[in-house]
C-alpha cells in the first residue's frame, strides 16, 4: 500500500470520526457540561440567596427579641404599676374598715356605757326605795310610785 494512500484512509476516517464526535458525542457533552455549570451556578445562586436570607432572619430574629425585651418591660412596669395600685387600694379599704370598726367599737361601747349607767341607775334606785323602806319601816309600793322612780332614774 502506498502511504498517500495510507494517509488518505487515515485522514478519512479520522475527518469520519471528528463528524461522528461532533454529530454525536459532542453535543450531549456539551449540554452535559451546561447543565452541570447551570447547576453550579443555580447552587451558587441558591447559597447566596439564603446567606442574606439567614442575615435577614438574623437581623428580624434581632429586631423581635429587642421588640420583645421592650413588651416585657413594659408589661413589668405595668404589673408593678398594678401591684402598686393594688396595695394602694388595699391600703385605704383597710383604713377604711379600721375606720368603720373603730366607729362601731366606739358605738358599742357607748351602748354598753348607757346600758350600764341605766342599769346602775336602775340598782340605785332600788337601794333607795329599799333604803327608804328600811328607814321609814314599811314597804313602798312600786307600781303606785313608778312615777316617783321614774323622776329618781332621771335625776340620776
Amino acid at each position: 500500500m502506498n502511504i498517500n494512500a495510507t494517509l488518505l484512509v487515515q485522514m478519512i476516517t479520522f475527518l469520519t470520526f471528528i463528524w461522528f464526535t461532533m454529530k454525536f458525542v459532542w453535543p450531549p457533552l456539551i449540554k452535559a457540561l451546561d447543565d452541570r455549570q447551570n447547576k453550579v451556578a443555580e447552587g451558587l445562586a441558591a447559597a447566596e440567596r439564603g446567606h442574606r436570607e439567614l442575615e435577614l432572619a438574623h437581623l428580624r430574629g434581632t429586631e423581635e427579641l429587642r421588640k420583645a425585651k421592650v413588651e416585657y418591660a413594659d408589661i413589668i412596669e405595668q404589673a408593678n404599676r398594678r401591684a402598686t395600685q393594688m396595695i394602694e387600694d388595699a391600703k385605704q379599704q383597710a383604713i377604711i374598715e379600721g375606720q368603720r370598726l373603730a366607729h362601731l367599737a366606739q358605738e358599742q361601747i357607748a351602748q354598753e356605757l348607757n346600758q350600764a349607767k341605766e342599769t346602775l341607775r336602775q340598782q340605785y334606785a332600788a337601794l333607795t326605795i329599799a333604803g327608804a323602806e328600811k328607814i321609814l319601816g314599811r314597804e313602798i309600793d312600786a307600781s303606785a310610785n313608778s312615777a316617783i322612780i321614774d323622776k329618781l332614774i332621771k335625776e340620776i
